[in-house]
């Protein structure tokens, strides 16, 4: 139970994936007339499989590999660094990879089965989740090694289709105010994730083989200082969004941009040496995040 709870990592998994469901949920909700028990039914799916496809399979795959590595062992642990479930021997490193195995057969063969008898939605929303969890950690493929990659073909998409499910199971085909609070959503969620790999950077860069985050590859090359651009970068597009919302939805687009300009002004004051401190950033960006997906949930 305690080994459960550690892996699922919640406050990861809440201002995320979470968080980009009740985006589009909460308007379904407030001000579309479809049933109450079939949106709730339908809340409650993506709620499930979000902790256990985010929260368990992503994070055991993640946390078994980033162990092997030996970037989690030499991690500050604050906020990043796994959710230390080996480091704490609350699982053996064999028995999280069985796991992560195991688990990631018994959901294709579930995908099998929504495909059989033409659920192909649901197909889609679990290949992509899937396909995000595993080409994001497992070998040969393992994204969140190379920069850019990780973020682009797993987390964005993965939080992309999340949020934009609960409209397209519910309506048919998602309106483009899911389409809108999906996109931003995933945007300031990798933007938040590029915070949380500041604190591990030393540790990313001397695992075996390198783990060359974004961030590590934006230290890299332009020093210590810059390892705030992959943030500031993804902050920035998700303002971008604003020239989409503003003209029909003014108050949503005004909510972007003061997250955007709140985060982006942590990001600059912060000592990206100093991992306790990106660290209480980091928690201030998590619950912006989920003010942001609140707000455009609201304002439609």
């Amino acid at each position: 139970m305690k080994g459960g709870i550690l892996l699922l990592r919640s406050i990861a998994v809440i201002s995320s994936s979470v968080a980009t469901i009740i985006s589009t949920m909460l308007p379904l909700f407030l001000y579309v007339s479809t049933p109450n028990i079939e949106l709730i039914s339908i809340f409650i799916l993506l709620i499930f499989s979000a902790f256990l496809i985010h929260g368990v399979l992503t994070h055991a795959l993640n946390d078994y590999t980033d162990h092997l590595s030996g970037t989690d062992t030499n991690s500050p642990a604050i906020l990043s660094g796994g959710s230390r479930v080996i480091q704490t021997e609350v699982f053996s490193v064999e028995s999280l990879g069985r796991f992560g195995k195991w688990l990631s057969i018994l959901l294709v063969m579930i995908l099998l089965v929504f495909l059989m008898l033409g659920y192909y939605r649901l197909a889609v929303l679990l290949f992509v989740g899937l396909w995000a969890a595993v080409a994001y950690s497992v070998p040969p493929l393992r994204f969140s090694y190379r920069p850019f990659i990780g973020e682009w073909l797993c987390t964005f998409p993965s939080v992309l289709f999340l949020g934009f499910a609960g409209a397209w199971l519910a309506l048919g085909s998602p309106p483009e105010w899911a389409l809108q609070n999906a996109v931003i959503n995933a945007l300031i969620c990798i933007a938040w994730v590029m915070v949380h790999h500041i604190p591990d950077l030393d540790a990313d860069k001397n695992a075996v083989p390198p783990k060359r985050t974004s961030v590590v590859w934006a230290a890299e090359k332009f020093g210590l200082a810059w390892s705030r651009l992959p943030a500031l970068t993804y902050y920035f597009l998700a303002f971008t969004c604003t020239a989409w919302l503003i003209p029909e939805r003014f108050w949503a687009g005004a909510g972007v941009t003061i997250v955007t300009a709140v985060s982006a002004l942590f990001i600059f004051k912060m000592n990206v040496a100093d991992p306790v401190q990106v660290s209480s950033y980091e928690k201030i960006m998590l619950m912006l995040a989920i003010l942001n997906a609140v707000w455009l949930g609201i304002f439609i």
